[in-house]
């Protein structure tokens, strides 16, 4: 992307003067995507972003400047600007040596993505709508939408790393309105992988349509959910989100720095169920938060942050890792070349277990199953959070039995963890996009089918 000759001049100027560490992030991102509504392609469009991120670190100061000209005189003067911020009184030349470059490949390219035409693409849309259209008459409104990106990033810095990857990444969704005596209900899923356009070898759009638009239908039905304190069974994959925002950000090292976490501290303490282990894992095989290395350049790995109920690591990106003298757990990434990388999951999952669904659900006397969850909000300093249940079901006499009305799921992230008391062996993991302090990144969240012998249901019948 840049002459390794280059990268080693700019990051000689960037420490010049007394900078303790500097890193330069190179970045060529082409993208892809387009929008049917209603049958008709509202949106198609492509992108290119190219640019430089320079980050020099002086004691506590960071310094950050980004730029689009990659030539020598725009890095330069980028790296002068970073250091300007960051550069301390104390003077001196820091010699800067880089290696060869550890060059990754895609993890998965069969079919580059760019290689497929947009009629293709569109007829892709134009597929997941009719099917959905076809599956009920009460499919009134079906939206749809594609998106493909290929970026390749170039990390190096004055620690030695010097590392470039590609990555590309395939998504498609589907939205579906159904009405009916009871008004409007809606249905929603998609798939996400990190590979190209093979990605549709298994991925059969018609069923992620069907599904979407059965789910709206089932909903027509629904009645209000009970409210108070129920036992609650999570579908596998469903709930990945509930333990990535109400357990996940609490273990990621700049909130326990900055004594935000309800975490902090308890390494060694059993914080969860004995039947708990959760892991963020960025090597897992084509899942969406999954790249060959961090954008700080680290090799992505498994991290195993709680282990049977025992919390045993955070994660840790480059900075935070520097100051507390250990290495960074593959999680330092940021949105584009224009941001400061910050500690964030990457795929993050609760193993499985060994009962089956059934068992679960039939052990269940009163409780609600939850099929779905859609967004939600945590305190990281307490772990308090706030769900929306999409797609819920009561469980009477261990039966699934009716559908319910969208309701909010109220609990504690470390109280929820330690009553779970059931995990099942159906484990899978969903995509999502996860956004901090401003900025989204691909993340993906998992789990088996599980039980938590009580949280809050915030429904509007009594319970």
């Amino acid at each position: 992307m840049i002459s390794n000759d280059l990268v080693q001049k700019v990051l000689a100027s960037a420490v010049a003067r007394g900078g303790e560490f500097a890193e330069i992030f190179v970045e060529d991102k082409k993208t892809s995507s387009a929008s049917l509504d209603d049958g008709k392609v509202e949106e198609l469009s492509s992108g290119i972003s190219r640019g430089a991120g320079i980050r020099v670190v002086v004691g506590d100061t960071t310094g950050f400047a980004h730029t689009a000209d990659l030539s020598e005189s725009g890095l330069l003067k980028a790296a002068e600007a970073a250091r300007s911020v960051a550069l301390s009184a104390q003077g001196g030349i820091k010699a800067v040596q880089v290696g060869p470059p550890d060059i990754y490949s895609a993890r998965s390219l069969t079919i580059n993505p760019s290689q497929i035409g947009k009629r293709e693409k569109i007829h892709l849309l134009e597929r997941m709508d009719n099917a959905a259209r076809s599956t009920s008459g009460s499919i009134r409104q079906v939206s749809a939408g594609y998106g493909d990106s290929y970026r390749q990033i170039l990390v190096a810095n004055t620690d030695g790393v010097f590392a470039t990857d590609q990555q590309v990444r395939t998504r498609i969704a589907v939205s579906t309105i159904a009405f009916g005596d009871t008004g409007m209900q809606t249905g929603y899923e998609t798939a996400a992988y990190t590979m190209g356009y093979e990605m549709f070898d298994d991925v059969v759009v018609e069923e992620l349509a069907r599904m979407a638009a059965e789910r709206a239908v089932r909903k027509l039905s629904a009645r209000p959910a009970p409210s108070g304190i129920l036992p609650v069974v999570l579908k596998g994959g469903s709930g990945g989100i509930l333990f990535h925002e109400a357990c996940g950000h609490g273990l990621e090292a700049d909130h326990i720095v900055k004594d935000s976490s309800v975490y902090k501290g308890k390494i060694g303490e059993l914080v969860a169920s004995p039947l708990i282990t959760l892991v963020d894992d960025g090597t897992v095989n084509q899942q969406w938060g999954t790249a060959n290395i961090d954008d700080e350049g680290k090799p992505s790995q498994r991290n195993v942050l709680i282990e049977n109920g025992v919390l045993t690591d955070y994660m840790w990106d480059g900075l935070r890792a520097r100051k507390s003298h250990r290495s960074s757990s593959g999680n330092g990434r940021r949105q584009s070349y224009q941001h400061l990388p910050m500690v964030r999951m990457t795929n993050t999952y609760l193993l499985e277990g060994s009962e089956t669904p059934e068992s679960l659900i039939s052990n269940t006397d009163h409780g609600i199953y939850v099929a779905r969850l859609g967004g939600g909000q945590v305190n990281t300093a307490t772990g308090d959070f706030v769900f929306g249940m999409t797609e819920a079901y009561l469980i009477e006499n261990g039966q699934i039995t009716h559908p319910l009305r969208d309701a909010n799921l109220i609990g504690n992230g470390p109280d929820v963890l330690k009553k779970i008391d059931g995990v099942a062996s159906d484990f899978s993991i969903t995509p999502g996009t996860c956004g901090k302090d401003g900025q989204s990144v691909p993340v993906g969240c998992g789990q088996a089918t599980l039980r938590i012998t009580g949280v809050t249901i915030g429904g509007t019948a009594n319970g």
